[in-house]
């Protein structure tokens, strides 16, 4: 659901060398990520407390090229996609969008693993904040979800491969710092 949290996090962005030296030697910043199919919505994307996944990821993306950036991180006002309580928060986002969509077009699909649906969902969420009455701000500053991924580690497994925490970083105040990670 939607709640502050004061604990640091560590994680880790794979990307393309250049954006790793840009950041990480050149005290750059991270740009944040505007595809219409970003899982958790606009922002910088971080697997959570997972160097090896996010290594995975880069260096299918990039081959050579592909570095891995840590980034301590402070998640503060989240929407928590692991909490219980966030269902109805999305449920009444999808719900908005829908409404919002009404006869003046299609609603977004999720396919061919592009989540547009999801990305509309939590854009929606972000953009009419209707769901937190009690609290002042007009934005979360992070969305943190759990994506079950891959496939089964086992013949009949509920455990997949590729599964990992996700956390999307909406405000960039809460990267509080950059490294080169350790090969761990």
């Amino acid at each position: 659901m939607s709640a502050s949290h004061h604990n640091l996090v560590l994680g880790y962005h794979g990307c393309h060398l250049t954006i790793f030296n840009e950041v990480v030697r050149n005290g750059g910043r991270l740009e944040p990520s505007k595809n219409d199919y970003d899982w958790l919505g606009h922002g910088i994307y971080f697997w959570e407390n997972s160097f090896a996944r996010a290594e995975d990821w880069a260096k299918k993306r990039y081959g050579d090229d592909g570095k891995v950036i840590g980034a301590v991180l402070k998640l503060n006002y989240c929407l928590d996609l692991t909490d219980f309580a966030a269902v109805e928060i999305v449920r009444q986002g999808y719900q908005s969008l829908k409404d919002a969509v009404g006869d003046f077009g299609d609603m977004p699909k999720n396919q061919g693993g592009k989540n547009n649906l999801d990305c509309a969902v939590i854009e929606q969420i972000h953009l009419f904040n209707k769901f937190n009455k009690d609290d002042e701000r007009l934005e979360y500053d992070s969305v943190r979800g759990l994506f079950p991924e891959g496939k089964p580690i086992y013949d009949g497994s509920g455990f997949s491969d590729r599964t990992h925490t996700q956390i999307c970083i909406r405000n960039p105040g809460c990267i509080l710092g950059c490294f080169a990670p350790q090969r761990q």
